[in-house]
């Protein structure tokens, strides 16, 4: 399912900054923060390793980052049929976006520029592109800040509240209210960080990335959670090169 904050400036010199949770099975093998995919270099990312693609990835060449969120749709493709979501971020960063009829489960592909971002939603019968407006928001498995979902429609507010800070800690506002959220237990229907498995899916929260993209380029931190769907003192950072 995961979830996206992210503040778009009204300045074109200020970064775009958001703070993305992932949720996945763990059981389903994927690798850290890092370049794992010697052909591009230049991009960074969380991999999927079963399929080879991305759940977050960021070219430092382009100054372009995507982020993966599962939604419904799509369902009656035959597994044979089905194309991996994952690679969606890293064709995004290399400059290609999803076409009208992606042979994939729902989704939705967040990219963002140094001065934009957009999400590109599919629900296995049409594809739609939604602008998003300066300010805070956030995006999970329906459309950006959709009332309809708990999490949001509960959170979104705290999050417009906590404005990020100046300095390379600018997400710490974010992850204080992100770790208010955990009072409400991971199988809470406004939790952010979460137990799926009561809902019917295999996931957990898994890992916290923090990115900032702008023209003088980009910058991510990651952590991992002390275990899936656990809340724990967080210790962003880079990768090693």
């Amino acid at each position: 399912m995961c979830t996206v904050i992210i503040d778009v400036p009204t300045d074109p010199g200020t970064p775009v900054r958001l703070l993305a949770i992932r949720d996945e099975d763990p059981t389903r093998p994927w690798n850290p923060l890092g370049h794992w995919w010697p052909q591009h270099p230049s991009i960074l990312g969380v991999q999927d390793v079963r399929a080879g693609g991305a759940w977050l990835a960021a070219d430092a060449d382009t100054h372009r980052l995507a982020v993966l969120l599962n939604r419904a749709g799509g369902d009656d493709l035959p597994d044979s049929a089905v194309v991996s979501r994952g690679t969606l971020p890293l064709d995004s960063v290399l400059g290609t976006s999803p076409s009208e009829h992606p042979a994939m489960r729902g989704f939705n592909l967040l990219e963002v520029d140094a001065t934009s971002a957009r999400v590109i939603s599919w629900d296995g019968e049409r594809r739609r592109e939604t602008q998003i407006e300066a300010g805070i928001h956030m995006i999970a498995h329906d459309d950006v800040d959709d009332p309809a979902t708990a999490r949001i429609s509960h959170w979104l507010e705290h999050f417009r509240l906590a404005q990020p800070e100046a300095g390379e800690r600018w997400y710490r506002p974010w992850l204080e209210v992100l770790e208010r959220s955990t009072a409400l237990g991971p199988v809470d229907e406004r939790a952010i960080i979460r137990d799926n498995r009561p809902l019917g899916y295999p996931t957990l929260s898994l890992l916290v990335c923090a990115a900032s993209v702008g023209l003088n380029g980009i910058d991510v931190s990651y952590a991992e959670l002390p275990a899936p769907g656990e809340w724990g003192h967080l210790d962003l950072h880079a990768p090693r090169s």
